[in-house]
């Protein structure tokens, strides 16, 4: 029941190990640093080269691939080539270990992006188009690089994974933050898609599409009921019991981001509202469908 994950060591990735171990698998983490304190076993790499995890493949259950470099930065032309290569060049990498293998494992299950699909005003699905921009650029050649990597035989799993709310990092620890000081408002016109999903049920979903033969190919990784910006912070604040939340308009966020947050105000301007139809039809039991619920969960 031996499952690499790789990038495992981030807040998915431990969140994941956690659930998986839970449920009778051995979940091993294959990254570039080790964490502090973790029960799970850890395997240094690169994430360029192969190295000795590639032994772990043989007879293993399954791989996760979650590795790449957080978007959660300024897009400097460094960053955003590191961002590129940390995507494209695990897939590669873990692709030419299997080639090794003798016994490989039956599925790989990757990580992939919700904004593959841009900034849409309307809710998209599996089947629309994808967007124009620096995301679904890297999004395209991201998973472009596994079906290349990907041994023959081999069942895949696409994650095009939306903004995933937990307690043990994420960004909602920030917008919590915000809120309680009464600055969760309007960001800049707030109409953008805020799609979101559970860490539980991201958890589950990694681990049906490892148990489940009839899922493959691509899925929006994305609870049924996304909000615009406005919208999700209100929600938020209702949680927790703030009655204000100051606006913050389009020109104070890029400033801020910049030279406060050190991120992308693109992350906060813009946004997508995505609805999975194949997890639909194939039934995929979300724990918590509704935003209201999940956050009540998590904020507790």
């Amino acid at each position: 029941m031996r499952v690499l994950i790789f990038g495992g060591t981030g807040f998915i990735g431990a969140s994941l190990c956690r659930h998986l171990s839970r449920r009778g698998y051995e979940p091993i983490q294959v990254a570039r640093h080790a964490p502090r304190s973790s029960p799970f076993r850890f395997l240094k790499w690169d994430g360029y080269t192969v190295g000795p995890w590639a032994e772990e493949l043989e007879g293993a259950v399954a791989i996760v691939n979650l590795a790449g470099k957080s978007v959660n930065c300024r897009k400097t032309p460094d960053n955003i080539d590191v961002i590129l290569r940390s995507r494209v060049d695990s897939c590669r990498v873990i692709g030419e270990a299997l080639r090794g293998v003798d016994n490989p494992p039956p599925v790989w299950v990757q990580m992939s992006t919700a904004h593959i699909y841009g900034d849409p005003a309307r809710t998209l699905g599996e089947g629309d188009t994808f967007g124009y921009g620096l995301a679904p650029f890297v999004g395209k050649a991201w998973e472009a690089a596994l079906l290349t990597a990907l041994p023959d035989g081999m069942r895949e799993v696409r994650l095009r994974t939306s903004f995933v709310i937990g307690r043990g990092g994420g960004a909602l620890a920030e917008l919590h933050r915000l809120a309680r000081f009464g600055l969760g408002g309007r960001a800049g016109s707030g109409r953008q898609g805020m799609s979101w999903l559970h860490e539980s049920d991201m958890n589950a979903l990694i681990r049906t599409a490892i148990e489940d033969p009839t899922y493959a190919g691509a899925y929006i990784a994305t609870a049924p009921d996304p909000r615009s910006q406005v919208d999700f912070m209100r929600t938020l604040r209702r949680v927790i019991g703030m009655p204000i939340g100051l606006p913050a308009p389009d020109a104070l966020i890029r400033l801020g981001a910049r030279w406060v947050m050190d991120t992308d105000p693109e992350l906060i301007l813009y946004g997508r509202y995505l609805k999975s139809e194949r997890l639909a039809a194939a039934g995929f039991p979300f724990a918590f469908p509704e935003l209201e619920a999940a956050l009540r969960d998590l904020l507790r």
